[in-house]
Parts: structure tokens; C-alpha cells; sequence
């Protein structure tokens, strides 16, 4: 058996299974391989680091994770920009109240007004107002309003 990372025409890597080389070109060229997340059947090899042993005379050493073709090339990796489209709609149905997140968070949920926002808050500003029932979300982003993104 053989694996291959393999690239569909919309950029998508994934890897597949081949009893040899030969079966995945003969796959290929009847249109039996296609991308498990778009149906492109478009399908080419992509880029792979190969995997090489080390000598006998040397300690095992934990080999690095292979990063998918799209990061190595310094491609647009398939979740940062899945995450960048959630973080745009995010910031688009709420206000960005900078630093001043732990008060106005405080103000809206003590006046039972429904409105979202975000900002920065210090980590004793958010465990005080999680101690206080107010609910708060770390987010896994800097906002737009303080990035150049």
C-alpha cells in the first residue's frame, strides 16, 4: 500500500490509499477519485515531504506532524479562513467596545438590554464577570478593529 496526499482543483489536500502507483493513475483517469469535501474530481498529487528513517546508530526521535501542501506553500489553509468567515460575521452583528469590554458587558447586563459585543478584558475583569453570572466568550482571534487583517 501507498498513500498520497492529493490536491483537488479547488485546493483541498487530502490523502488516499493506493495499492500501488499504478492504481492511483489508472483511479485517476476513470474518474474514480474525488474530493472528499467538494466532489472535485479533478485530482493531482500534491506536494509531499518524505517520510525518511533514521539511522540504525540513532535514538528515536518523535518525527514532525506534515503539514498539509497548502500551509507548506504558503497557501491559505483551509481553517484559518473558515475561522477568519466566522470572526468577520461575528464582529459584523456586534459592537467593538475596546478596553472598555468588562464595564459595558456589566452596563448591558444589568439594564437586561440584549446587544452583543466584544473588546478586550483582562483575565481578572472576565472571572469577575463570570463570578457575577455575566456570560463572556474568550475568542481565538485579535478583532479586526486592533489588526490588520
Amino acid at each position: 500500500m501507498i498513500v498520497f496526499d492529493l490536491q483537488c482543483g479547488n485546493a483541498h489536500v487530502f490523502e488516499a490509499w493506493f495499492g500501488s502507483s499504478s492504481d492511483y493513475e489508472s483511479q485517476r483517469a476513470r474518474g474514480l477519485i474525488a474530493c472528499p469535501l467538494c466532489d472535485d474530481a479533478s485530482i493531482a498529487k500534491a506536494v509531499m515531504a518524505p517520510a525518511v528513517a533514521a539511522k540504525g546508530n540513532r535514538r528515536d526521535v518523535a518525527a514532525p506532524a506534515r503539514e498539509p501542501a497548502a500551509l507548506a506553500s504558503g497557501g491559505t489553509a483551509e481553517p484559518m479562513a473558515a475561522l477568519l468567515k466566522a470572526q468577520r460575521a461575528m464582529e459584523a452583528q456586534s459592537d467593538y467596545v475596546g478596553g472598555r469590554f468588562a464595564a459595558e458587558a456589566r452596563a448591558i447586563h444589568d439594564s437586561g438590554e440584549a446587544r452583543a459585543i466584544h473588546g478586550e478584558a483582562t483575565v481578572t475583569e472576565a472571572r469577575a464577570l463570570i463570578e457575577d453570572g455575566i456570560g463572556v466568550l474568550p475568542l481565538p482571534f485579535r478583532p479586526l478593529a486592533r489588526s490588520d487583517a
